[in-house]
């Protein structure tokens, strides 16, 4: 087992990840960004151990952002860099993702992860915060709106109707043979399923979300167990439920669309942000499913604006 690191090799791993996410921001058409590293934390959270992103800003209004099934904390490095200046960031990666532990039971229902939002949310003393919620993030998001107080809500292409076929592609996707000879093979096996990446955003995302297995190949992070059960009618009506109570949420609700998501049609999207009593929306151009990773620009100048309108410093 490796031993802990050197002040050096400590010092060469954030130099290596500060040139990583400048090279990230530039690609992304950012390159006026401040290129800082966010702090690493672990916090217990009822029987589990999660991990999570802090990028600062204590004092400022808290902004919660969850990520989409198989995807970790990391993916809205480049939206916490535009809007750390603003907002106090932060980005756990969900149970059974990135470095957080699964969950013994494989219990990855939305009310599961809403309940750690909830305790999370405690143990930080956070202070009504707003979520930002993508797919799986969306539904963890929307499952703790509805019964608890938040400044705002942002909710990224997920919501009560979803493309089926689109939907499908991504579990097919997710339960795939899983191991590749090389971080290279792991990338052209994500630019196959979602070709609108560009490899160098892909290939930094990827360095958070791959682990290496005693043969020396590389799999995902990912608790992969589960993905199974997400088809069966049981799965099916949870998610029903809880889509059927967006009429309880109250706070101001943002609902973002990628703009040629195969995923969110567009008519389903509208319909949503008219269900909510104060609801909005705003399509992101040149965006699939994982809007935050094609096109993390524009999305958080959505996010900037919309929470400038919203929510008081």
């Amino acid at each position: 087992m490796a031993g802990p690191m050197s002040e050096r090799q400590m010092s060469e791993r954030q130099n290596a990840m500060r040139d990583g996410l400048r090279a990230a921001a530039a690609v992304a058409g950012m390159p006026d960004l401040e290129i800082v590293l966010p702090q690493d934390h672990d916090v217990i959270l009822g029987r589990l151990r999660f991990h999570y992103l802090d990028w600062g800003g204590p004092g400022r209004v808290p902004v919660v952002f969850l990520h989409g099934g198989g995807l970790t904390a990391h993916t809205w490095d480049l939206v916490c860099l535009r809007l750390r200046e603003e907002y106090r960031c932060l980005a756990p990666d969900a149970r059974g993702h990135g470095d957080t532990e699964w969950s013994r039971e494989m219990d990855y229902a939305p009310r599961a992860h809403a309940a750690d939002v909830e305790l999370f949310v405690q143990k930080l003393g956070l202070d009504r915060p707003v979520l930002v919620g993508m797919s799986m993030g969306g539904a963890t998001a929307v499952t703790y709106a509805q019964q608890h107080g938040l400044r705002a809500l942002v909710i990224i292409d997920t919501g009560p109707a979803i493309r089926a076929e689109g939907g499908q592609k991504i579990i097919n996707f997710m339960r795939a043979p899983a191991e590749f000879a090389s971080l290279d093979d792991a990338i052209a096996a994500a630019m196959a399923f979602n070709p609108r990446r560009d490899p160098a955003l892909l290939r930094r995302s990827l360095e958070h979300n791959l682990m290496k297995l005693p043969t020396g190949s590389l799999t995902w992070k990912y608790d992969r167990r589960h993905y199974g059960m997400l088809d069966d009618p049981a799965h099916r009506a949870r998610r029903d439920e809880i889509w059927s109570g967006v009429g309880a949420i109250q706070c101001p609700t943002l609902v973002v669309r990628g703009g040629q998501s195969e995923v969110f049609p567009a008519e389903a999207a509208l319909d949503f942000a008219r269900r909510l009593p104060d609801g909005r929306l705003a399509e992101v151009p040149n965006a699939g499913h994982t809007v935050q990773g094609d096109n993390p620009r524009d999305l958080a100048t959505e996010i900037s604006v919309f929470l400038k309108e919203v929510v008081a410093a």
